[in-house]
């Protein structure tokens, strides 16, 4: 698989795989068969995994932890901090508190099973810690040897800045897809001033923007019954959306998901988009979105069926969306 890089020199695959469904999320989870899942990404040059600390809770690190194991040198592991919540599973508080930056860093190590981390990321921004305190803690991370590379996720122009001006910014990672395109409002501009790379989670929609788009979702642990996108006369709209890319993936012979990714792959070599998924079946699919070639005029087809202005709904509840862009 082709390689991009993200900020100073950290080489990724050009797709790379998110891991969070694997344990939550989505409903219930299959160790054996994520395992496999991310044993066949590494076997086909997918090399960048994504987790944290909250999927689970704890558990995520675990499994991919234990997928990894004695194949450590293959992998560009990256995880998170930040959505600080109990062994419960309950939300506490988002924190980004220098104390507990370091043990969050401590506690991730331990259950991913490794000696360090490539790229760290600040999962949420913590508004009532300067961003300057957070990421001198990082920074020490850093030095100590325990990350490689540092990344914030889901943070506004100015915030990205301030953090950079304390030690590099690797990756920013916010979402970004065809029916989510808030990151060309500024952020983008941003990080190629700065450059930074860009790693796009939910690229495709959260499973929305595939030709499963009208299956059921109120599967027991499916958080996406809970989002206005999905729900109501926004979802009835936004299906219609979908239905329009079907049409351009029949004509291409590819599908709906695989259009959308390549959508994302044509934004620049320094945007790697993070598809995830707990099945080989569709870690095939979304590999095989790499090879599609997309023309100027197909980009401008794929942007006119879905365009941004009419997509019906946020894409997280109203306390989701507190804390993004921040």
């Amino acid at each position: 698989m082709e390689r991009r890089t993200l900020g100073q020199g950290l080489e990724v695959s050009a797709e790379g795989l998110g891991c969070m469904g694997m344990s939550e999320f989505y409903g219930v989870g299959d160790d054996t068969e994520s395992i496999a899942t991310i044993h066949e990404a590494l076997d086909s040059g997918v090399n960048f995994l994504d987790t944290a600390d909250m999927y689970g809770p704890f558990t995520n690190e675990r499994l991919v932890g234990a997928a990894i194991k004695g194949r450590r040198d293959e992998v560009v592991l990256a995880t998170k901090f930040g959505n600080q919540r109990a062994d419960d599973g309950s939300f506490l508080r988002i924190n980004g508190s220098p104390e507990y930056v370091r043990a969050a860093c401590d506690a991730s190590l331990e259950r991913l099973g490794v000696e360090v981390i490539d790229l760290y990321y600040q999962h949420r921004v913590d508004r009532s810690v300067p961003i300057e305190e957070t990421w001198g803690a990082m920074k020490s991370l850093v030095e100590a040897g325990k990350v490689r590379f540092l990344g914030i996720s889901e943070a506004a122009s100015a915030t990205i800045e301030r953090a950079h001006a304390v030690h590099p910014v690797a990756a920013l990672q916010s979402e970004y897809s065809l029916w989510s395109r808030e990151p060309e409002d500024g952020v983008l501009a941003t990080c190629r001033r700065l450059g930074i790379g860009f790693v796009a989670y939910s690229p495709l929609g959260r499973g929305f923007l595939t030709n499963e788009a009208a299956a059921p979702r109120d599967a027991d642990g499916d958080f996406r019954s809970r989002q206005p996108r999905f729900n109501g006369e926004a979802l009835e709209h936004n299906l219609a959306l979908v239905g329009n890319l079907e049409v351009i993936a029949r004509d291409k012979g590819v599908t709906v998901a695989q259009l959308a990714l390549a959508w994302v792959l044509t934004r620049g070599d320094d945007v790697v988009p993070i598809p995830g998924t707990k099945r080989r079946t569709w870690l095939r699919e979304n590999i095989a979105a790499e090879s599609i070639t997309l023309s100027d005029d197909d980009v401008e087809a794929l942007e006119a069926a879905v365009p941004r202005e009419a997509v019906e709904g946020e894409r997280y509840h109203a306390q989701g969306m507190l804390n993004v862009n921040v």
